[in-house]
């Protein structure tokens, strides 16, 4: 009995382990808050619709975690930098007079050389700090965003789709119905199935990104990045260079995130410039850590577990939250508590030393 009671034991704490402690309680927590929107008489075709559309939006700035993390950078919470790429050449888009199909690809098109660009330039910046990787990034993705908080205004754009009616700058939130940019990847090839709408196109090009990153790690170069993350003493001694793989996954990183913002604002149907990119690295990390990846390890199953968890967990919420406490906002309060926590819950498992 004893040896069975052990080995059940056993057992358990490798099932947690292998799922991951946060993950496994987020999951049984949204689990909880679907069952009990059931009973209240809320529509699940609704919420699980809600989901996937908020997870095809949201998946591409998680998956831009995935080369960060790999490279021992730790994960990117200057994603700020990239998407102001991305929003910069989402405006430049429109002030060239593209719409529709033609607006996308310019934007992806003028956004992917731009990111590269300056993730280099962010990732040398990395390794000239390195020890204290995170803590610079936070405060480089709050200074551009400050920065670009001025360029808003200054940069003398004549579009008046995108200006204020009185004086120069451009306004805070830009409509894309009036390119014709809004939700036209969620409307591509879209389906039903049960009540549930699937936004096929928005989710194609997530599970392109997701293909294209792990076929990346699973290359020449991608081996050498997570070899150098796991062990940079070793990868060094090897003949690896670690420098110029740490420029290289943020520069992905930053690519993913100016990506991920377009096809987040097109689902969105606006697009928001000064302060709106601040905070948006803290639910894309906290989206991937809860997916299993942790400060140090990151995989793309990671990425589309977390993203689901999380995004799913938000959208469930706010009904429950409305129903069972009318009045109050419970589910942005749980979205923090959620959100903060997960990100300090993975920032204590991290080893200090060196490698």
């Amino acid at each position: 009995m004893v040896e069975m009671k052990e080995k059940g034991s056993f057992s358990f704490k490798e099932t947690v382990n292998k799922i991951g402690l946060p993950t496994l309680i987020i999951g049984v927590f949204w689990l909880i808050l679907i069952i009990t929107g059931g009973f209240l008489g809320i529509s699940m075709a609704t919420l699980l619709s809600d989901t996937l559309k908020r997870a095809g939006m949201n998946g591409i700035l998680v998956l831009a975690m995935v080369p960060s993390i790999q490279s021992g950078t730790g994960p990117n919470f200057a994603l700020p930098v990239g998407i102001v790429c991305g929003l910069f050449s989402l405006v430049c888009s429109i002030e060239f007079g593209f719409t529709g199909v033609m607006w996308l690809a310019v934007s992806m098109a003028f956004a992917i050389p731009l990111a590269a660009v300056v993730g280099f330039l962010y990732g040398k910046l990395l390794n000239a700090v390195k020890g204290s990787e995170m803590t610079i990034a936070t405060y480089t993705g709050f200074s551009i965003v400050a920065a670009m908080c001025l360029a808003w205004l200054m940069i003398p754009f004549k579009n008046p789709k995108m200006g204020w009616f009185i004086g120069t700058g451009l306004r805070e939130t830009i409509q894309l119905d009036a390119v014709g940019g809004a939700q036209i990847l969620n409307n591509f090839w879209k389906f039903t199935i049960g009540g549930i709408i699937i936004p096929t196109g928005m989710l194609l090009v997530f599970g392109v990104c997701c293909f294209i990153v792990w076929l990346y790690f699973r290359s020449k170069s991608g081996i050498a990045i997570s070899a150098g993350g796991i062990n940079p003493r070793f990868a060094q001694a090897s003949g690896i260079e670690i420098d110029n793989n740490r420029i290289k996954a943020n520069m992905l990183s930053t690519v993913l995130g100016a990506i991920g913002i377009i096809v987040y604002s097109q689902g969105y149907g606006y697009a928001q410039l000064y302060s709106a990119p601040l905070m948006m690295a803290f639910s894309a990390v906290a989206a991937i850590l809860i997916g299993g990846a942790t400060a140090s390890r990151a995989k793309v199953s990671h990425v589309i577990i977390g993203v689901i968890i999380f995004q799913g967990l938000l959208t469930t919420a706010l009904p429950v939250a409305n129903q069972l406490f009318e009045g109050t906002d419970l589910s942005e309060i749980l979205r923090m508590i959620i959100q903060n926590g997960i990100i300090l819950y993975a920032l204590t498992q991290v080893k200090g030393g060196g490698k």
